[in-house]
C-alpha cells in the first residue's frame, strides 16, 4: 500500500457515486477513513456495508476497531467476538480484542488474546505494548518492562510506550530513569492525563514538591475526583504547609476509597 489516503479516499468516493450501496466499496472506504482519524466517518460507512452484508468478518473487525477508537469498548467488543467466531485466529482481530479488553479492565482476558496475538505474529509492537501495560496492570513489573522494551526497540519513541514505561520505573522505585520516560512521553504527547498523573508522583517521591503539585492539578482538571490523584496531592499540599486544602484533598480520597493506608496515614499527619 503507498498510503495514499487522500487519494484513495477521492477515487472512493467516485466509485461509490457510479456504484452505490456496495458493501466492498463502503467498507474500502470506512477503512480509509478510519486510517485518516475521521472515525465517525469511518463508522457510518462500515454501518452501511454491514447493512448491505450482515455478518462479514472484515466489515466487524475494522468496525470493532473505530469503535475502540471512539472509546465505545463494549461495542468494539461485540464486533470483534463476532468477527472472531467467523474468522478464528485472525491476528488482527485477536490483537485488537486484546487491546479492548485492557481498557475493560479484563487483564486475564486480554492477556490470553495478546499472548495468542503474539504466538501467532510474533515481535509486533502494539501487541508488546498493549500486552506490557496489561503486565503493568497485574503488577507484574520485570514481564511488563520486557515487553515495553521490545516494544520500544521495534517503534521507538512512542508516547504510550513511555508512559507506561514510566509507570513501571516508577513502581520498580527507579525515580529518575521514570522521569526521563515520562517527559518524553509528555513532549511527544502533551497533556496526557496518564503521564502527569505518574509524573506528579514521581516528583513527589523525588521531594520536588512544587511541580507534583503542578503536575497533579493538571491531571485534576483533566479527570477530576481521581483517588490516587487526590492523595497525592492532599500528600504534597501537606510538604508544601497547606494544611487545609491537604485536608481537603484526602477527605475526598477517603470518600472515593475508604480506608486505604496512605490516605489515612498522610490525613492524620496533617491532623
Amino acid at each position: 500500500m503507498l498510503e495514499d489516503y487522500q487519494g484513495a479516499l477521492k477515487d472512493l468516493h467516485k466509485a461509490n457515486f457510479l456504484e452505490p450501496n456496495n458493501a466492498s466499496i463502503l467498507r474500502s472506504r470506512g477503512d480509509v477513513k478510519q486510517k485518516m482519524k475521521d472515525y465517525q466517518g469511518a463508522l457510518e460507512d462500515l454501518e452501511n456495508a454491514d447493512d448491505l452484508e450482515p455478518n462479514n468478518a472484515l466489515t466487524l473487525r475494522w468496525r470493532g476497531d473505530v469503535k475502540r477508537m471512539l472509546k465505545d469498548y463494549q461495542g468494539a467488543l461485540e464486533d470483534l467476538n463476532k468477527a472472531n467466531v467467523l474468522e478464528p485466529n485472525n491476528v488482527v482481530t485477536l490483537r485488537w480484542r486484546g487491546d479492548v479488553k485492557r481498557m475493560l479492565e479484563n487483564c486475564q482476558g486480554a492477556l490470553e488474546d495478546l499472548d495468542n496475538a503474539n504466538f501467532l505474529e510474533p515481535n509486533n509492537a502494539f501487541t508488546l505494548r498493549s500486552r506490557g501495560d496489561v503486565k503493568r496492570m497485574l503488577k507484574g513489573c520485570q514481564r511488563a518492562l520486557d515487553d515495553l522494551n521490545k516494544a520500544d526497540a521495534l517503534e521507538p519513541n512512542n508516547a504510550f510506550t513511555l508512559r507506561c514505561h514510566g509507570d513501571v520505573k516508577r513502581m520498580l522505585e527507579d525515580y529518575q530513569r521514570a522521569m526521563e520516560d515520562l517527559n518524553k512521553a509528555d513532549a511527544l504527547e502533551p497533556n496526557n492525563a496518564f503521564t502527569l498523573r505518574c509524573r506528579g508522583d514521581v516528583k513527589r517521591m523525588l521531594e520536588d514538591y512544587q511541580r507534583a503539585f503542578e503536575d497533579l492539578n493538571k491531571y485534576d482538571v483533566l479527570e477530576p475526583n481521581n483517588a490516587f490523584t487526590l492523595r497525592n496531592r492532599g500528600n504534597v499540599k501537606m510538604m508544601l504547609e497547606d494544611c487545609h486544602g491537604a485536608l481537603e484533598d484526602l477527605d475526598k480520597a477517603d470518600v472515593l476509597e475508604p480506608n486505604d493506608a496512605f490516605t489515612l496515614r498522610s490525613r492524620g499527619n496533617v491532623k
